[in-house]
């Protein structure tokens, strides 16, 4: 199976901004054991505006300014690459950075580069790692955040599963705080979930579950199945694979 996987900011931060190495080399293992286990990887990996940050700290200016978020990108794009590729090579797995806009996906010319890439690096035992290309993109051509990209993405390489790890278990009937909130585990196509959906965006990142509800149905619509699952629980990926019956996720059927 062709599997695309976002990972968001929050999964990969640490609550000081800070890159989370310890979940980050967790997440390694496990896409490790999927590829292992013969399935295709495409990450779609958040971070590096947020690792950045935790670098510049001195930087005092407004987080949504163009200027900040081309300065944070180019450092933390830097840092997160290369701790993906030291992490990986420990398993022997090489790894290539897809940096696009969202220019990428509606040029004919350009779609169609992008893609030959894509074929290229996974025909050749690479894992893409994919992110926007924030210290080019100004804000009309921005994505809307990493949970659109890698909706077309999953669609550009023609993927069967997309998996996007949240910091949460999937989308609730209510605030994920309130006690009486039931997460929703099975969302049929046509299923509207507008009721549910809380409007609060993350903390670490431009998204928010209903950017994620939105990448879900588009791309269910599609024919790729969509689970929206916690990143920070111990072998989500793997317990998606293997058990996810008793795996608390939220699945979108096609």
């Amino acid at each position: 199976m062709r599997i695309t996987i976002k990972i968001g900011s929050n999964v990969l931060t640490r609550e000081d901004g800070a890159l989370d190495v310890t979940r980050m080399s967790a997440l390694v293992d496990q896409v490790a054991w999927l590829r292992a286990k013969g399935h295709e990887i495409i990450l779609v990996s958040s971070g590096a505006v947020a690792s950045g940050r935790s670098e510049m700290q001195h930087i005092k200016n407004d987080l949504d300014t163009v200027d900040q978020r081309q300065l944070f990108s180019a450092v933390g794009q830097a840092k997160l690459i290369n701790r993906y590729f030291e992490m990986f090579k420990d398993y022997g797995i090489h790894v290539g950075q897809v940096l696009t806009t969202k220019e990428n996906f509606a040029d004919t010319e350009h779609r169609k580069n992008q893609e030959n890439c894509m074929r290229v690096m996974l025909e050749n035992g690479v894992l893409p790692i994919v992110n926007e290309n924030d210290t080019v993109s100004i804000t009309e051509l921005m994505f809307t955040d990493n949970d659109e990209l890698s909706g077309l993405i999953a669609q550009m390489t023609q993927s069967q599963m997309l998996i996007i790890l949240s910091n949460i278990d999937g989308i609730y009937t209510g605030d994920p705080s309130d006690p009486e909130a039931r997460l929703i585990s099975i969302v049929k196509p046509g299923k509207s979930l507008s009721e549910y959906i809380q409007q609060k965006k993350s903390s670490a990142g431009r998204g928010g579950m209903q950017s994620k509800s939105n990448v879900a149905m588009q791309t269910a619509a599609v024919g790729i199945s969509v689970i929206i699952a916690n990143g920070k629980r111990e072998n989500i990926l793997i317990k998606l694979m293997t058990d996810r019956d008793n795996t608390p996720c939220t699945e979108f059927l096609c």
